[in-house]
């Protein structure tokens, strides 16, 4: 091979633009033609992806033996600073796949979902606060129109799809009669919610057990552990505090509030036909919820859902039955209850949305997720997100590891004896 070569007869820096592309654009297809007419480099589009899974299946290797020394207590300690905060997000995207079918010969017929995972984590530059620095919710959370579409939006993105009727057009802001937000001009609401410094990302489609490890071993090389103040932000699922048992048993457990949140919309619209009624049921029990009153939220949606006449639905029950929506709701608060004591988060001076790892999520979809886009193999798809993750970390770990290949310039080999 000639010397600042690859395999694949392409110099480091080459290679670079190939598999950020690769990793970056929506298809490998769009990747080869942006290739060729930015940066001059013709390539086909299979010949991306076999370069970028490569690179890919590397990235996946090296971070499994990294994993099982952590596992293994074969650690070594970070060498940098520790961060005052730290948060661990956690949520779940969907990938459309594709695999053989036994008995029908040759060739892919049958397609399905498959969850991925991916943690955000990233350092906290705030302070911790004496008082709750934002006894209030905020005005986003008091705005008819935007509430109701990341309710929606939430609901969506859990395969829930609910028939609401829809908000009249002159419902954008509350009447003057209905509860709304003081707006907070004091120092520390300002220093709340804390700004995000570095943020670092791991995505797999393994399964919870494995990716909870993952987590594990990305924080331990951050110092995540030897933090002050460590947060866990979930959305409830069992399977996010599964992780946060095993894994970060002293991080404050939140819950996401805009997953209570949509799930309280959610229910004040089933027990109420009324456009004002509902929206006034929906603000008495988010502002409840985000002075931590979860308990007593649980119990007025009980009582109010027993007094239209509510009985637990069973499995046969469909999903437009307005008892379904409630039922979800009340199980939700009741059972996160414990992980939604926000008026001490805050005076920790942690956040209470998983906002960032939603907005992760996001970007990670953008390559991995689309119409009519199927996963064949698992293995690529594994590959793909690996690449994507660290496109999407803020320590420029792609740059370092492809600086690190052989063929690299900067790659240091030691010279055989002569």
């Amino acid at each position: 091979m000639p010397p600042g070569l690859t395999s694949h007869a392409y110099s480091p820096r080459a290679t670079g633009k190939i598999v950020e592309a690769g990793g970056g654009l929506k298809s490998f297809a769009v990747a080869a033609r942006v290739l060729k007419s930015l940066a001059g480099i013709t390539i086909s589009a299979q010949h991306v992806r076999r370069l970028t899974e490569e690179v890919g299946g590397e990235l996946a290797a090296r971070r499994d033996r990294e994993v099982e020394d952590y596992v293994h207590h074969r650690r070594v300690e970070p060498g940098d600073p520790i961060p005052s905060g730290v948060v661990v997000a956690v949520d779940g995207g969907r990938i459309e796949t594709r695999v053989p079918t036994p008995g029908k010969g040759p060739g892919i017929h049958e397609h399905g979902w498959k969850e991925d995972k991916v943690a955000c984590l990233y350092a906290l530059d705030g302070p911790a606060f004496g008082e709750d620095p934002h006894p209030q919710p905020p005005r986003a959370f008091t705005d008819r129109k935007r509430v109701d579409e990341l309710a929606r939006d939430t609901h969506a993105q859990r395969g829930t799809n609910p028939d609401w009727p829809a908000l009249p057009a002159s419902a954008g802001e509350p009447p003057p009669t209905e509860p709304r937000p003081v707006r907070e001009a004091s120092e520390s609401a300002r220093a709340w919610p804390p700004p995000r410094a570095e943020r670092t990302c791991v995505a797999s489609t393994r399964d919870s057990d494995e990716f909870g490890k993952v987590a594990a071993a990305e924080a331990h090389a951050r110092h995540f552990y030897r933090s002050a103040r460590r947060a866990f932000l979930g959305d409830g699922r069992r399977y996010n505090w599964a992780i946060r048992d095993r894994w970060f048993a002293d991080f404050e457990p939140i819950a996401d509030l805009v997953h209570v949140l949509s799930y309280l919309y959610a229910a004040a619209t089933a027990v109420s036909a009324d456009v004002g009624e509902r929206w006034t049921l929906y603000v008495g029990w988010m502002t409840a919820c985000w002075r931590g009153k979860a308990g007593e939220v649980a119990s007025s949606i009980r009582g109010r859902a027993e007094g239209k006449g509510w009985s637990p639905p069973d499995a046969e029950t469909p999903e437009s039955d307005w008892r379904v929506a409630v039922g979800r709701a009340w199980t939700y608060v009741g059972n996160n209850a414990p992980h939604m004591d926000y008026p001490r988060y805050r005076r920790l001076g942690l956040p209470v949305t998983s906002a960032a790892v939603e907005s992760l999520i996001k970007e990670v979809n953008y390559r991995v997720k689309g119409t009519e886009k199927f996963w064949n193999h698992p293995e690529g798809a594994e590959a793909i997100m690996q690449v994507r993750a660290a496109m999407l970390s803020d320590d420029d770990r792609l740059g370092r590891f492809l600086a690190s290949r052989p063929g690299s310039p900067h790659r240091y080999t030691r010279r055989a004896a002569a």
